[in-house]
C-alpha cells in the first residue's frame, strides 16, 4: 500500500509538471515581446495566440495573410485606432510612435503566425 500510495504521489507530480511545461510554452513570456510593444500598453489587450480584449496577434496574421498592404494598413490602424474591425470595442491611437516603431510592431504582428 505504501509503494502504491508513492507511485500515485509520482504520477501526480510528473503530471503536474508536464501540464506546467505545456502551459510556459504556450504562453510566451512577456520578455518575448517587443519593448516597444510593453512599453505602448499592447499587451494590456492583445497576446500572442488569445484574444483578451483585442484579438491575438496570430489572428491579426493570419486576416492580413496575403495582402501586400497589411503592413501599411496595420501601421495606420496602431496610429490611429481603429473601431469596429474586430468587435465593438475600439482600439486606441497611438499618435506619438514614429514611422518606424510603427513598422517595427506591424512587422512583429504580422511574422505571428499560428
Amino acid at each position: 500500500m505504501i509503494q502504491s500510495g508513492m507511485t500515485r504521489r509520482a504520477l501526480g507530480l510528473g503530471a503536474a509538471m508536464t501540464l506546467a511545461a505545456g502551459i510556459a510554452q504556450a504562453a510566451p513570456d512577456a520578455a518575448s515581446y517587443p519593448a516597444l510593444m510593453q512599453a505602448n500598453g499592447c499587451t494590456s489587450c492583445h497576446s500572442v495566440s488569445e484574444k483578451i480584449v483585442g484579438p491575438a496577434f496570430q489572428s491579426v496574421a493570419q486576416k492580413y495573410a496575403g495582402d501586400k498592404d497589411a503592413a501599411a494598413s496595420l501601421m495606420q490602424s496602431i496610429q490611429n485606432g481603429s473601431r469596429g474591425k474586430w468587435g465593438r470595442i475600439p482600439m486606441p491611437p497611438h499618435p506619438n510612435l514614429s514611422q518606424a516603431e510603427l513598422k517595427e510592431l506591424a512587422t512583429w504582428v504580422l511574422s505571428q503566425r499560428p
